[in-house]
Protein backbone atom coordinates (compact mmCIF):
# COMPACT_ATOMS: atom_id res chain seq x y z
CA UNK A 1 0.00 0.00 0.00
CA UNK A 2 1.25 3.51 -0.68
CA UNK A 3 -0.51 6.46 1.62
CA UNK A 4 -0.59 9.95 -1.20
CA UNK A 5 -1.41 13.17 0.59
CA UNK A 6 -3.72 14.58 -2.10
CA UNK A 7 -5.00 18.44 -2.60
CA UNK A 8 -7.74 19.89 -4.63
CA UNK A 9 -7.96 23.24 -5.29
CA UNK A 10 -11.37 24.58 -7.07
CA UNK A 11 -10.55 28.31 -7.98
CA UNK A 12 -12.25 30.88 -9.72
CA UNK A 13 -10.10 32.26 -12.52
CA UNK A 14 -11.15 35.06 -14.96
CA UNK A 15 -11.01 34.30 -18.67
CA UNK A 16 -7.51 36.11 -19.80
CA UNK A 17 -5.88 37.14 -16.89
CA UNK A 18 -3.15 35.51 -16.71
CA UNK A 19 -1.92 37.78 -13.66
CA UNK A 20 -4.42 37.16 -11.47
CA UNK A 21 -5.05 33.52 -12.23
CA UNK A 22 -1.35 32.28 -11.47
CA UNK A 23 -1.65 34.38 -8.46
CA UNK A 24 -4.71 32.10 -7.52
CA UNK A 25 -2.85 29.34 -8.50
CA UNK A 26 0.78 30.11 -6.28
CA UNK A 27 -1.75 30.64 -3.34
CA UNK A 28 -3.12 27.05 -3.60
CA UNK A 29 0.67 25.69 -4.05
CA UNK A 30 1.70 27.52 -0.90
CA UNK A 31 -1.37 25.97 0.87
CA UNK A 32 -0.74 22.48 -0.63
CA UNK A 33 2.87 22.79 0.87
CA UNK A 34 2.09 23.58 4.21
CA UNK A 35 -0.43 21.09 4.49
CA UNK A 36 2.43 18.46 3.43
CA UNK A 37 0.64 17.42 0.52
CA UNK A 38 2.49 15.13 -2.12
CA UNK A 39 0.16 15.92 -5.73
CA UNK A 40 -1.94 18.91 -5.81
CA UNK A 41 -4.29 19.32 -8.99
CA UNK A 42 -6.49 22.44 -10.01
CA UNK A 43 -8.87 22.78 -12.63
CA UNK A 44 -8.84 22.80 -16.36
CA UNK A 45 -7.21 25.83 -18.08
CA UNK A 46 -6.61 27.15 -14.64
CA UNK A 47 -3.64 29.65 -16.01
CA UNK A 48 -5.79 30.92 -19.20
CA UNK A 49 -9.62 30.67 -17.54
CA UNK A 50 -12.44 29.29 -19.01
CA UNK A 51 -13.44 28.92 -21.94
CA UNK A 52 -11.00 31.30 -23.61
CA UNK A 53 -12.88 30.55 -26.89
CA UNK A 54 -10.86 32.26 -29.99
CA UNK A 55 -8.36 33.60 -27.72
CA UNK A 56 -6.78 30.39 -27.91
CA UNK A 57 -6.26 31.16 -31.87
CA UNK A 58 -4.41 34.52 -31.37
CA UNK A 59 -0.80 32.81 -31.40
CA UNK A 60 0.19 35.54 -28.62
CA UNK A 61 -2.39 34.39 -26.10
CA UNK A 62 -0.80 30.66 -26.26
CA UNK A 63 2.55 32.08 -25.79
CA UNK A 64 1.55 34.12 -23.51
CA UNK A 65 -0.03 31.17 -21.29
CA UNK A 66 3.13 28.99 -21.53
CA UNK A 67 5.22 31.93 -19.98
CA UNK A 68 2.58 31.97 -17.36
CA UNK A 69 3.19 28.95 -16.56
CA UNK A 70 6.40 29.06 -16.22
CA UNK A 71 6.49 31.46 -14.26
CA UNK A 72 4.97 28.75 -11.46
CA UNK A 73 7.66 26.65 -12.16
CA UNK A 74 10.19 27.96 -9.53
CA UNK A 75 6.63 27.69 -6.44
CA UNK A 76 6.89 24.02 -7.46
CA UNK A 77 9.83 22.20 -4.81
CA UNK A 78 10.81 18.79 -4.20
CA UNK A 79 8.26 17.94 -1.84
CA UNK A 80 4.98 18.68 -4.19
CA UNK A 81 3.83 17.56 -7.76
CA UNK A 82 1.36 20.31 -9.22
CA UNK A 83 -1.13 19.18 -11.81
CA UNK A 84 -1.57 22.47 -13.72
CA UNK A 85 -4.23 23.38 -16.51
CA UNK A 86 -2.98 25.48 -19.72
CA UNK A 87 -3.23 26.34 -22.92
CA UNK A 88 -0.02 24.60 -25.05
CA UNK A 89 1.10 26.41 -28.43
CA UNK A 90 0.91 24.27 -31.11
CA UNK A 91 3.82 23.20 -32.79
CA UNK A 92 4.83 24.45 -36.36
CA UNK A 93 2.18 26.83 -35.94
CA UNK A 94 -0.57 23.82 -35.62
CA UNK A 95 -3.44 24.46 -33.15
CA UNK A 96 -2.98 24.74 -29.76
CA UNK A 97 -3.43 22.40 -26.58
CA UNK A 98 -5.65 22.03 -23.98
CA UNK A 99 -3.00 20.72 -22.02
CA UNK A 100 -1.67 20.11 -18.07
CA UNK A 101 1.20 20.54 -16.91
CA UNK A 102 2.96 17.97 -14.32
CA UNK A 103 5.78 20.20 -12.13
CA UNK A 104 7.97 19.01 -9.60
CA UNK A 105 11.28 20.41 -8.02
CA UNK A 106 11.20 23.71 -10.33
CA UNK A 107 10.86 21.61 -13.32
CA UNK A 108 8.23 20.77 -15.77
CA UNK A 109 8.45 16.73 -15.95
CA UNK A 110 5.35 16.00 -18.62
CA UNK A 111 2.84 17.42 -20.38
CA UNK A 112 -0.85 15.84 -20.99
CA UNK A 113 -2.53 16.74 -23.48
CA UNK A 114 -6.09 16.48 -23.98
CA UNK A 115 -6.97 13.60 -25.87
CA UNK A 116 -11.13 13.80 -26.28
CA UNK A 117 -12.29 17.32 -27.51
CA UNK A 118 -15.69 17.94 -27.10
CA UNK A 119 -18.05 19.48 -29.80
CA UNK A 120 -21.41 19.18 -28.56
CA UNK A 121 -23.49 21.51 -26.70
CA UNK A 122 -21.54 24.41 -24.99
CA UNK A 123 -17.89 22.96 -25.97
CA UNK A 124 -16.32 24.16 -29.24
CA UNK A 125 -13.32 22.40 -28.73
CA UNK A 126 -12.09 20.79 -32.04
CA UNK A 127 -12.62 24.30 -33.45
CA UNK A 128 -9.86 25.64 -30.58
CA UNK A 129 -7.21 22.86 -30.13
CA UNK A 130 -5.53 19.71 -31.62
CA UNK A 131 -6.09 16.60 -29.59
CA UNK A 132 -3.54 14.88 -27.85
CA UNK A 133 -2.94 11.39 -28.92
CA UNK A 134 -1.08 9.27 -25.93
CA UNK A 135 -1.78 8.80 -22.22
CA UNK A 136 0.62 10.29 -19.51
CA UNK A 137 1.43 8.51 -16.50
CA UNK A 138 3.74 10.18 -13.42
CA UNK A 139 5.29 8.08 -10.66
CA UNK A 140 4.55 10.11 -7.56
CA UNK A 141 5.94 8.55 -4.28
CA UNK A 142 5.41 4.72 -5.17
CA UNK A 143 2.11 5.46 -6.52
CA UNK A 144 1.44 5.41 -10.62
CA UNK A 145 -0.73 9.19 -11.48
CA UNK A 146 -2.80 8.86 -14.89
CA UNK A 147 -3.28 12.56 -15.90
CA UNK A 148 -6.25 13.44 -17.88
CA UNK A 149 -8.35 16.53 -18.48
CA UNK A 150 -12.55 16.93 -18.59
CA UNK A 151 -13.90 14.52 -21.69
CA UNK A 152 -10.79 12.30 -21.42
CA UNK A 153 -12.99 10.57 -18.21
CA UNK A 154 -16.49 11.05 -19.60
CA UNK A 155 -15.82 9.20 -23.01
CA UNK A 156 -16.81 5.24 -22.27
CA UNK A 157 -14.04 3.00 -22.86
CA UNK A 158 -11.80 6.24 -23.07
CA UNK A 159 -8.66 7.55 -22.10
CA UNK A 160 -9.64 7.12 -17.94
CA UNK A 161 -10.62 3.32 -18.42
CA UNK A 162 -6.85 3.06 -20.72
CA UNK A 163 -5.18 4.33 -17.72
CA UNK A 164 -6.35 1.83 -15.49
CA UNK A 165 -5.25 -1.11 -18.31
CA UNK A 166 -1.78 0.42 -17.58
CA UNK A 167 -1.58 0.21 -14.42
CA UNK A 168 -2.56 3.59 -13.23
CA UNK A 169 -3.29 3.92 -9.23
CA UNK A 170 -4.95 6.94 -9.47
CA UNK A 171 -6.36 9.17 -11.95
CA UNK A 172 -6.09 12.77 -11.94
CA UNK A 173 -9.16 14.74 -13.97
CA UNK A 174 -9.08 18.24 -13.95
CA UNK A 175 -12.84 20.10 -15.46
CA UNK A 176 -14.08 22.88 -16.37
CA UNK A 177 -17.72 21.36 -16.44
CA UNK A 178 -20.26 24.32 -16.80
CA UNK A 179 -23.58 23.47 -14.48
CA UNK A 180 -26.83 22.76 -15.45
CA UNK A 181 -29.69 21.45 -12.93
CA UNK A 182 -28.61 17.97 -13.19
CA UNK A 183 -25.12 17.88 -13.48
CA UNK A 184 -24.23 16.94 -10.00
CA UNK A 185 -25.72 13.74 -9.58
CA UNK A 186 -24.09 12.38 -13.24
CA UNK A 187 -20.92 13.65 -12.65
CA UNK A 188 -20.96 11.93 -9.35
CA UNK A 189 -22.29 8.41 -10.71
CA UNK A 190 -20.08 8.88 -13.28
CA UNK A 191 -16.98 9.18 -11.35
CA UNK A 192 -17.95 6.52 -9.38
CA UNK A 193 -18.26 4.17 -12.20
CA UNK A 194 -15.52 4.91 -13.67
CA UNK A 195 -13.04 4.29 -10.54
CA UNK A 196 -15.29 0.79 -10.23
CA UNK A 197 -14.37 0.23 -14.27
CA UNK A 198 -10.67 1.23 -13.88
CA UNK A 199 -9.88 -0.27 -10.21
CA UNK A 200 -8.65 3.32 -9.73
CA UNK A 201 -8.82 6.23 -7.07
CA UNK A 202 -10.07 9.61 -9.35
CA UNK A 203 -9.12 12.93 -8.25
CA UNK A 204 -11.85 15.34 -10.21
CA UNK A 205 -11.32 19.02 -9.50
CA UNK A 206 -13.50 21.24 -11.25
CA UNK A 207 -12.96 25.17 -11.57
CA UNK A 208 -15.99 27.59 -10.35
CA UNK A 209 -17.04 30.81 -11.18
CA UNK A 210 -19.64 32.68 -13.75
CA UNK A 211 -18.18 33.37 -17.09
CA UNK A 212 -20.21 34.90 -19.68
CA UNK A 213 -23.33 32.66 -19.86
CA UNK A 214 -21.94 29.52 -17.82
CA UNK A 215 -21.61 28.93 -14.50
CA UNK A 216 -18.90 26.68 -13.57
CA UNK A 217 -20.22 25.00 -10.54
CA UNK A 218 -16.74 23.18 -8.54
CA UNK A 219 -18.60 20.05 -6.44
CA UNK A 220 -15.12 18.56 -7.35
CA UNK A 221 -15.24 14.91 -6.15
CA UNK A 222 -12.72 12.14 -5.07
CA UNK A 223 -13.64 8.38 -5.26
CA UNK A 224 -11.74 5.73 -4.17
CA UNK A 225 -10.90 2.53 -6.27
CA UNK A 226 -13.89 0.56 -4.96
CA UNK A 227 -15.99 3.96 -6.34
CA UNK A 228 -16.84 4.72 -2.47
CA UNK A 229 -17.25 8.75 -2.65
CA UNK A 230 -14.60 10.15 -0.14
CA UNK A 231 -14.89 13.69 -1.09
CA UNK A 232 -17.16 16.60 -2.58
CA UNK A 233 -16.53 20.17 -2.42
CA UNK A 234 -19.53 22.74 -2.06
CA UNK A 235 -20.91 24.06 -5.17
CA UNK A 236 -20.28 27.50 -5.97
CA UNK A 237 -17.51 28.50 -3.92
CA UNK A 238 -14.08 28.29 -4.06
CA UNK A 239 -12.20 25.64 -2.37
CA UNK A 240 -9.11 23.82 -0.94
CA UNK A 241 -9.45 19.99 0.34
CA UNK A 242 -6.39 17.80 0.97
CA UNK A 243 -6.28 14.49 2.48
CA UNK A 244 -4.52 11.20 2.78
CA UNK A 245 -5.46 8.45 0.35
CA UNK A 246 -4.39 5.05 0.21
CA UNK A 247 -3.66 3.36 -3.05
CA UNK A 248 -2.69 -0.42 -4.04
CA UNK A 249 0.88 0.76 -5.93
CA UNK A 250 2.45 -1.59 -8.39
CA UNK A 251 -0.79 -2.63 -10.32
CA UNK A 252 -0.11 -5.15 -12.70
CA UNK A 253 -0.20 -3.75 -16.46
CA UNK A 254 -2.66 -4.46 -19.21
CA UNK A 255 -2.72 -3.27 -22.93
CA UNK A 256 -4.11 0.03 -22.72
CA UNK A 257 -5.39 0.57 -26.17
CA UNK A 258 -3.42 3.66 -26.22
CA UNK A 259 -0.01 4.69 -26.47
CA UNK A 260 1.50 5.75 -22.98
CA UNK A 261 4.04 8.19 -22.13
CA UNK A 262 5.39 6.89 -18.45
CA UNK A 263 7.28 9.60 -17.12
CA UNK A 264 9.57 8.64 -13.76
CA UNK A 265 8.50 11.22 -11.47
CA UNK A 266 9.60 11.45 -7.79
CA UNK A 267 9.30 8.16 -6.22
CA UNK A 268 9.91 9.58 -2.85
CA UNK A 269 8.06 12.52 -1.69
CA UNK A 270 8.63 14.28 2.12
CA UNK A 271 6.89 17.10 2.52
CA UNK A 272 8.84 20.10 3.63
CA UNK A 273 8.10 21.79 6.76
CA UNK A 274 6.13 24.97 6.75
CA UNK A 275 4.34 26.87 8.96
CA UNK A 276 0.46 26.55 8.10
CA UNK A 277 -0.30 29.78 9.50
CA UNK A 278 2.32 32.33 7.79
CA UNK A 279 0.52 34.80 5.31
CA UNK A 280 1.68 33.24 1.71
CA UNK A 281 0.10 35.57 -0.04
CA UNK A 282 -2.05 38.12 1.49
CA UNK A 283 -3.36 39.46 -1.58
CA UNK A 284 -4.59 36.23 -3.14
CA UNK A 285 -8.26 34.35 -2.70
CA UNK A 286 -9.70 33.54 0.26
CA UNK A 287 -8.42 29.95 -0.45
CA UNK A 288 -5.11 30.79 0.79
CA UNK A 289 -6.30 30.73 4.12
CA UNK A 290 -7.93 27.84 4.14
CA UNK A 291 -6.38 25.14 6.51
CA UNK A 292 -8.78 22.04 6.60
CA UNK A 293 -7.03 18.82 6.34
CA UNK A 294 -9.32 15.98 5.58
CA UNK A 295 -11.82 14.98 3.58
CA UNK A 296 -15.27 16.09 3.54
CA UNK A 297 -18.68 14.90 1.77
CA UNK A 298 -20.58 18.04 1.31
CA UNK A 299 -24.07 17.84 0.07
CA UNK A 300 -25.62 18.24 -2.80
CA UNK A 301 -28.22 20.87 -2.17
CA UNK A 302 -32.03 20.81 -3.18
CA UNK A 303 -32.39 21.14 -6.73
CA UNK A 304 -34.57 24.71 -6.53
CA UNK A 305 -31.59 25.88 -3.83
CA UNK A 306 -29.08 25.04 -6.74
CA UNK A 307 -30.83 26.54 -9.28
CA UNK A 308 -31.17 29.89 -6.87
CA UNK A 309 -27.31 30.09 -6.44
CA UNK A 310 -26.26 29.18 -9.69
CA UNK A 311 -28.24 32.28 -10.59
CA UNK A 312 -26.66 34.22 -7.57
CA UNK A 313 -23.02 33.54 -8.72
CA UNK A 314 -23.30 34.45 -12.60
CA UNK A 315 -24.93 37.50 -11.96
CA UNK A 316 -22.09 38.26 -9.09
CA UNK A 317 -19.17 37.35 -11.23
CA UNK A 318 -20.70 38.22 -14.66
CA UNK A 319 -21.13 41.96 -13.36
CA UNK A 320 -17.59 42.07 -11.27
CA UNK A 321 -15.39 40.58 -14.13
CA UNK A 322 -16.88 42.81 -16.17
CA UNK A 323 -16.33 45.91 -14.15
CA UNK A 324 -19.60 46.40 -12.87
CA UNK A 325 -20.26 47.71 -9.60
CA UNK A 326 -23.99 48.45 -9.46
CA UNK A 327 -26.85 47.05 -11.35
CA UNK A 328 -30.22 48.89 -12.64
CA UNK A 329 -33.60 47.45 -13.18
CA UNK A 330 -36.87 47.85 -14.13
CA UNK A 331 -39.61 46.56 -11.29
CA UNK A 332 -43.12 46.19 -12.52
CA UNK A 333 -44.17 44.64 -9.44
CA UNK A 334 -44.05 41.77 -11.11
CA UNK A 335 -42.80 37.83 -10.41
CA UNK A 336 -39.65 38.50 -12.86
CA UNK A 337 -38.52 41.63 -12.21
CA UNK A 338 -38.94 40.84 -8.40
CA UNK A 339 -37.07 37.82 -8.46
CA UNK A 340 -34.43 39.18 -10.74
CA UNK A 341 -34.16 42.24 -7.91
CA UNK A 342 -33.66 39.58 -5.16
CA UNK A 343 -31.02 37.61 -6.78
CA UNK A 344 -29.22 40.98 -7.54
CA UNK A 345 -29.01 41.98 -4.04
CA UNK A 346 -28.18 38.78 -2.97
CA UNK A 347 -25.25 38.52 -5.89
CA UNK A 348 -24.09 42.60 -5.08
CA UNK A 349 -25.65 43.52 -1.85
CA UNK A 350 -28.30 46.05 -1.66
CA UNK A 351 -26.55 49.48 -2.32
CA UNK A 352 -25.02 48.08 -5.74
CA UNK A 353 -28.69 47.48 -7.31
CA UNK A 354 -31.09 50.47 -8.49
CA UNK A 355 -34.81 49.62 -9.34
CA UNK A 356 -36.98 52.22 -11.22
CA UNK A 357 -40.37 51.87 -11.74
CA UNK A 358 -42.05 52.93 -14.46
CA UNK A 359 -45.83 53.39 -14.56
CA UNK A 360 -48.30 53.62 -17.92
CA UNK A 361 -51.55 54.55 -17.84
CA UNK A 362 -52.70 50.30 -17.97
CA UNK A 363 -50.32 49.89 -14.92
CA UNK A 364 -52.21 49.15 -12.00
CA UNK A 365 -51.79 51.09 -8.34
CA UNK A 366 -51.61 47.37 -7.03
CA UNK A 367 -48.18 47.30 -8.91
CA UNK A 368 -46.72 49.98 -7.74
CA UNK A 369 -47.55 49.36 -4.45
CA UNK A 370 -45.74 45.63 -4.90
CA UNK A 371 -42.34 47.27 -6.21
CA UNK A 372 -42.56 49.60 -3.51
CA UNK A 373 -42.87 47.14 -1.34
CA UNK A 374 -40.25 44.76 -2.67
CA UNK A 375 -37.16 47.69 -2.70
CA UNK A 376 -38.62 48.72 1.12
CA UNK A 377 -37.95 45.03 2.02
CA UNK A 378 -34.74 44.58 0.82
CA UNK A 379 -33.17 47.36 1.73
CA UNK A 380 -32.56 48.83 -2.29
CA UNK A 381 -33.62 52.48 -4.06
CA UNK A 382 -36.56 52.87 -6.26
CA UNK A 383 -36.70 55.69 -8.88
CA UNK A 384 -40.34 56.16 -9.78
CA UNK A 385 -40.51 57.67 -13.65
CA UNK A 386 -43.68 57.73 -14.67
CA UNK A 387 -43.72 57.38 -18.97
CA UNK A 388 -47.40 58.41 -19.67
CA UNK A 389 -46.42 61.89 -21.07
CA UNK A 390 -43.53 60.18 -23.05
CA UNK A 391 -45.57 57.51 -24.76
CA UNK A 392 -48.50 59.82 -25.84
CA UNK A 393 -45.19 61.76 -27.52
CA UNK A 394 -44.15 58.83 -29.03
CA UNK A 395 -47.95 58.28 -30.04
CA UNK A 396 -48.23 61.95 -31.20
CA UNK A 397 -44.70 61.70 -33.49
CA UNK A 398 -45.98 58.14 -35.44
CA UNK A 399 -49.97 59.47 -35.46
CA UNK A 400 -48.74 59.84 -39.48
CA UNK A 401 -47.58 56.31 -40.11
CA UNK A 402 -50.15 54.75 -37.94
CA UNK A 403 -53.15 56.40 -39.15
CA UNK A 404 -55.72 54.17 -40.58
CA UNK A 405 -54.86 51.39 -38.35
CA UNK A 406 -56.65 49.91 -35.09
CA UNK A 407 -54.22 50.18 -31.64
CA UNK A 408 -52.80 46.66 -31.16
CA UNK A 409 -48.99 45.41 -30.28
CA UNK A 410 -47.28 48.49 -32.16
CA UNK A 411 -48.15 50.47 -29.52
CA UNK A 412 -48.69 48.10 -26.65
CA UNK A 413 -44.79 48.06 -27.21
CA UNK A 414 -44.03 51.91 -27.27
CA UNK A 415 -44.42 51.77 -23.95
CA UNK A 416 -41.82 48.81 -23.36
CA UNK A 417 -39.17 50.73 -25.79
CA UNK A 418 -40.02 54.18 -23.75
CA UNK A 419 -38.60 51.76 -20.08
CA UNK A 420 -35.93 50.08 -22.39
CA UNK A 421 -34.68 53.85 -23.36
CA UNK A 422 -34.77 55.40 -19.96
CA UNK A 423 -33.03 52.37 -18.01
CA UNK A 424 -30.54 52.46 -20.85
CA UNK A 425 -30.08 55.66 -20.02
CA UNK A 426 -29.41 55.57 -16.34
CA UNK A 427 -26.90 53.04 -17.47
CA UNK A 428 -24.53 55.53 -19.72
CA UNK A 429 -25.17 58.18 -17.24
CA UNK A 430 -23.55 56.96 -14.05
CA UNK A 431 -22.43 53.28 -15.44
CA UNK A 432 -24.91 50.38 -14.14
CA UNK A 433 -25.14 46.89 -15.90
CA UNK A 434 -29.26 46.80 -16.67
CA UNK A 435 -30.15 43.47 -15.90
CA UNK A 436 -33.52 42.41 -17.96
CA UNK A 437 -36.24 40.44 -16.75
CA UNK A 438 -37.53 38.26 -19.00
CA UNK A 439 -37.29 34.22 -18.43
CA UNK A 440 -37.40 31.18 -20.68
CA UNK A 441 -40.62 30.90 -21.26
CA UNK A 442 -40.90 34.03 -22.87
CA UNK A 443 -37.29 34.13 -24.63
CA UNK A 444 -39.53 30.93 -26.20
CA UNK A 445 -42.43 31.98 -27.53
CA UNK A 446 -41.50 35.64 -28.17
CA UNK A 447 -43.36 37.07 -26.00
CA UNK A 448 -40.96 39.93 -25.20
CA UNK A 449 -39.95 43.21 -27.28
CA UNK A 450 -37.00 44.34 -29.08
CA UNK A 451 -35.48 47.26 -27.70
CA UNK A 452 -37.70 47.43 -24.77
CA UNK A 453 -37.93 44.79 -22.20
CA UNK A 454 -35.11 42.70 -24.21
CA UNK A 455 -32.27 45.50 -23.62
CA UNK A 456 -29.96 45.44 -21.09
CA UNK A 457 -26.32 43.96 -20.47
CA UNK A 458 -27.67 40.17 -18.48
CA UNK A 459 -30.66 38.44 -19.07
CA UNK A 460 -30.64 36.91 -15.40
CA UNK A 461 -33.56 34.59 -16.06
CA UNK A 462 -33.12 33.74 -19.85
CA UNK A 463 -32.64 30.09 -18.71
CA UNK A 464 -35.33 29.94 -16.36
CA UNK A 465 -38.85 28.81 -17.02
CA UNK A 466 -41.51 30.74 -15.90
CA UNK A 467 -43.09 27.71 -13.69
CA UNK A 468 -39.35 27.72 -12.23
CA UNK A 469 -39.68 31.40 -11.53
CA UNK A 470 -42.46 30.94 -8.81
CA UNK A 471 -40.92 27.99 -7.25
CA UNK A 472 -37.69 30.06 -7.02
CA UNK A 473 -39.30 32.87 -5.59
CA UNK A 474 -41.08 30.87 -3.39
CA UNK A 475 -37.88 29.31 -1.89
CA UNK A 476 -36.19 32.69 -1.52
CA UNK A 477 -39.06 33.97 0.93
CA UNK A 478 -38.61 31.09 2.82
CA UNK A 479 -35.08 31.88 3.16
CA UNK A 480 -35.96 35.25 3.91
CA UNK A 481 -39.26 36.89 3.04
CA UNK A 482 -38.76 39.58 0.42
CA UNK A 483 -40.99 39.21 -2.48
CA UNK A 484 -44.64 40.34 -1.52
CA UNK A 485 -47.40 37.83 -1.24
CA UNK A 486 -50.01 39.58 -3.66
CA UNK A 487 -47.07 39.05 -6.58
CA UNK A 488 -46.90 35.32 -6.40
CA UNK A 489 -50.58 34.97 -6.68
CA UNK A 490 -51.70 37.13 -9.07
CA UNK A 491 -52.33 36.36 -12.74
CA UNK A 492 -48.94 37.68 -14.47
CA UNK A 493 -49.34 40.38 -17.25
CA UNK A 494 -47.13 42.64 -19.04
CA UNK A 495 -49.57 45.63 -18.09
CA UNK A 496 -49.91 46.79 -21.91
CA UNK A 497 -53.38 47.23 -22.45
CA UNK A 498 -56.81 47.41 -20.38
CA UNK A 499 -57.16 44.57 -18.02
CA UNK A 500 -54.07 42.40 -20.04
CA UNK A 501 -53.35 38.99 -18.84
CA UNK A 502 -50.34 36.56 -19.90
CA UNK A 503 -53.07 33.99 -21.31
CA UNK A 504 -54.56 36.12 -23.04
CA UNK A 505 -51.52 35.32 -26.05
CA UNK A 506 -49.89 32.21 -24.47
CA UNK A 507 -51.11 28.55 -23.02
CA UNK A 508 -51.35 28.72 -19.45
CA UNK A 509 -47.13 28.42 -17.70
CA UNK A 510 -47.97 25.28 -16.25
CA UNK A 511 -48.80 24.08 -20.48
CA UNK A 512 -46.83 25.98 -21.93
CA UNK A 513 -43.45 25.30 -20.19
CA UNK A 514 -43.53 21.21 -20.39
CA UNK A 515 -44.09 21.52 -24.05
CA UNK A 516 -40.96 24.24 -24.35
CA UNK A 517 -38.82 21.54 -22.55
CA UNK A 518 -39.76 18.65 -24.73
CA UNK A 519 -39.54 20.72 -28.15
CA UNK A 520 -36.20 23.17 -27.01
CA UNK A 521 -34.63 20.76 -24.54
CA UNK A 522 -35.21 17.21 -25.89
CA UNK A 523 -35.75 18.14 -29.77
CA UNK A 524 -39.47 16.24 -29.59
CA UNK A 525 -41.56 16.34 -32.31
CA UNK A 526 -44.98 17.36 -32.83
CA UNK A 527 -46.08 14.04 -32.74
CA UNK A 528 -43.94 12.71 -29.68
CA UNK A 529 -45.31 16.06 -27.82
CA UNK A 530 -49.00 15.74 -28.55
CA UNK A 531 -48.57 11.58 -27.76
CA UNK A 532 -47.44 12.82 -24.35
CA UNK A 533 -51.09 14.18 -23.59
CA UNK A 534 -50.85 17.48 -24.89
CA UNK A 535 -53.33 19.03 -27.11
CA UNK A 536 -52.30 18.92 -31.11
CA UNK A 537 -53.33 22.88 -31.69
CA UNK A 538 -51.95 24.06 -28.81
CA UNK A 539 -48.55 22.11 -29.12
CA UNK A 540 -48.40 23.41 -33.07
CA UNK A 541 -49.26 26.94 -31.72
CA UNK A 542 -46.20 27.09 -29.21
CA UNK A 543 -43.87 25.34 -31.94
CA UNK A 544 -44.74 27.70 -34.22
CA UNK A 545 -44.08 30.69 -31.88
CA UNK A 546 -40.68 28.79 -31.08
CA UNK A 547 -39.85 29.01 -34.39
CA UNK A 548 -40.79 32.02 -35.40
CA UNK A 549 -39.31 33.69 -32.54
CA UNK A 550 -35.58 32.93 -33.45
CA UNK A 551 -34.29 36.36 -34.62
CA UNK A 552 -35.37 38.00 -31.44
CA UNK A 553 -33.34 35.57 -29.20
CA UNK A 554 -30.53 36.33 -31.72
CA UNK A 555 -30.43 39.60 -30.29
CA UNK A 556 -30.89 39.27 -26.70
CA UNK A 557 -28.47 39.90 -23.89
CA UNK A 558 -26.36 36.83 -22.30
CA UNK A 559 -28.24 34.98 -19.70
CA UNK A 560 -26.98 32.20 -17.13
CA UNK A 561 -27.51 28.84 -17.95
CA UNK A 562 -28.94 26.45 -16.10
CA UNK A 563 -30.60 24.27 -18.34
CA UNK A 564 -29.34 21.33 -20.57
CA UNK A 565 -30.02 23.46 -23.49
CA UNK A 566 -30.06 27.12 -23.16
CA UNK A 567 -30.77 29.21 -25.94
CA UNK A 568 -27.39 30.95 -27.58
CA UNK A 569 -24.62 28.66 -26.18
CA UNK A 570 -26.71 25.12 -26.90
CA UNK A 571 -29.15 25.48 -29.08
CA UNK A 572 -27.93 27.30 -32.53
CA UNK A 573 -30.47 27.91 -35.21
CA UNK A 574 -30.44 29.35 -38.44
CA UNK A 575 -33.14 32.72 -38.38
CA UNK A 576 -33.45 32.23 -42.04
CA UNK A 577 -35.10 28.82 -42.13
CA UNK A 578 -38.37 27.33 -43.64
CA UNK A 579 -38.05 23.81 -42.13
CA UNK A 580 -41.50 23.38 -40.86
CA UNK A 581 -42.59 19.99 -38.71
CA UNK A 582 -46.36 19.08 -38.52
CA UNK A 583 -47.87 16.46 -36.10
CA UNK A 584 -48.33 13.28 -38.13
CA UNK A 585 -46.12 13.92 -40.85
CA UNK A 586 -42.79 14.58 -39.30
CA UNK A 587 -41.63 10.92 -39.18
CA UNK A 588 -41.15 10.51 -35.76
Amino acid sequence: MVKLRVAGAQINPVVGDLEGNIRLIAAAIARAGAAGAHLLAGPELAVTGYPPEDLVLRPSFAADSRAALKSLLPLVDESLVAVVGFVEPGADGGKPRNAAAVVHDGKLIAVHEKICLPNYGVFDEQRHFAPGDHLTLVEVGGALVAVTICEDLWVEDGPAVAAGRAGADLVVNINASPYDRHNAVVRRDLVARRSRETGCAILYVNIVGGQDELVLDGQSLLHDAGGELRHRSPPFVEDFFVGDLELAGDRPALEPGLPVARVAGPRDLVPAPRDPARPDDPGASPIARLSHIGFRVAPIPDPVEEVYEALVLGTRDYATKNGFHSVVLGLSGGIDSSLTAVIAVDALGPNAVHGVAMPSPYSSPESLEDAVALTEALGIDLMVVPISEVFEAFLASLAPGFEGTAPGPAEENLQARVRGTILMGLSNKHGHLVLTTGNKSEMATGYSTLYGDMAGGLAVLKDVPKTLVYELSRHRNRRAPAIPERVLVKPPSAELRPDQKDSDSLPPYEVLDPILEAYVERDESPSQIVAAGFDQATVLRVISLVDRAEYKRRQAPPGIKITPRAFGRDRRLPITNRYRQHAGNDHS
